[in-house]
């Protein structure tokens, strides 16, 4: 049987479920993280689409653009969920850096693009799963949404590899 989640309106009006228990600053911050991780990937992905060139490379040029499309799905969901949370997305550019927990490092040649993306992925997926086991089941809303996007980044894992290895 299929159990349904009520929504109830916070003093400020803030859809936020029933069984959301954690510290909503919090979950916030840790959402506003991912932002900066996903609007990182963005800009990594949207350069690596410039920079890649030729006729045999043709197919990794549209996977670098389907996944700018996938990331910026990714960081409208997170800044969404911030708003619903009561929050506030976090799109400081002097901050984005800092908080994506990652290194910014864009590569040359196309090997080492996709490494690098290779790289960020896995970083991002780890930060995903640490953030699902932080929220555990109080939070089932936030919870779908990072399990939407974790699978998406193992897809991407996935697909990088195999262009590596191309």
């Amino acid at each position: 049987m299929m159990q349904s989640v009520s929504v109830a309106k916070r003093k400020s009006n803030r859809a936020m479920t029933l069984g959301c228990k954690p510290n909503a600053e919090t979950v916030v911050r840790l959402l506003n993280e991912a932002l900066a991780r996903e609007v990182i990937c963005i800009l990594r992905y949207k350069r690596h689409y410039f920079m890649t060139a030729g006729v045999s490379a043709r197919h990794v040029k549209v996977k670098f653009l389907q996944y700018v499309a996938e990331e910026q799905a990714h960081a409208d969901h997170l800044a969404e969920r911030i708003v619903q949370l009561g929050g506030k997305p976090d799109l400081s550019q002097e901050r984005l850096l800092n908080r994506s927990h990652a290194e910014h490092v864009e590569g040359d040649s196309l090997a080492e693009m996709i490494t690098a993306d290779l790289v960020h992925e896995r970083i991002s997926i780890d930060s995903y799963r640490a953030m699902i086991a932080s929220i555990g089941n109080d939070d089932p809303t936030t919870r779908q949404v990072l399990e939407r996007i974790l699978a998406q980044e193992e897809a991407h894992v996935e697909n990088l590899t195999t262009l590596l290895k191309a």
